[in-house]
């Protein structure tokens, strides 16, 4: 006589189909996000990459917001113009600094505001624009 062994059931694990479709709505979201802040982001380092670059072209004040006024044009750079920048001479060169908010609109109710600052300054202060300077 043959024996049989008697497996007893052992229950499967899984995700259901509701965990499923709660975790796709949740990987939804922040893709949703990252697709409305990625852009900002990189407008960020263009700008950053733009003061770095103007600092190194040298020259007048005018002649330095003129660069980064060109590397913008040519980067696709909206958020800020070379009349925004803060040029110092504290010391034997000049420092550049920049500071602005960008608004992402996430629904019709809510935006999302990120305050993006730079300088060129070794120290990493970033310099405050004058009151009344444009």
């Amino acid at each position: 006589m043959v024996e049989r062994k008697r497996v007893v059931g052992s229950k499967q694990g899984g995700m259901s189909l509701t965990g499923l479709i709660l975790v796709l709505m949740v990987l939804g979201a922040f893709a949703l996000l990252a697709i409305k802040i990625v852009p900002s982001f990189l407008e960020y380092r263009a700008v950053h990459d733009g003061i770095v670059r103007a600092k190194a072209a040298g020259g007048s004040i005018v002649e330095m917001q003129q660069s980064f006024d060109k590397f913008a044009e040519v980067n696709d750079v909206e958020a800020i113009r070379g009349r925004d920048l803060v040029i110092s001479h504290d010391g034997a060169s000049p420092e550049i600094s920049f500071a602005y908010e960008k608004r992402i609109p996430l629904t019709e109710r809510a935006t999302l505001v990120i305050t993006y600052d730079g300088t060129t300054d070794p120290s990493g202060v970033v310099a405050a624009k004058a009151d009344g300077a444009d």
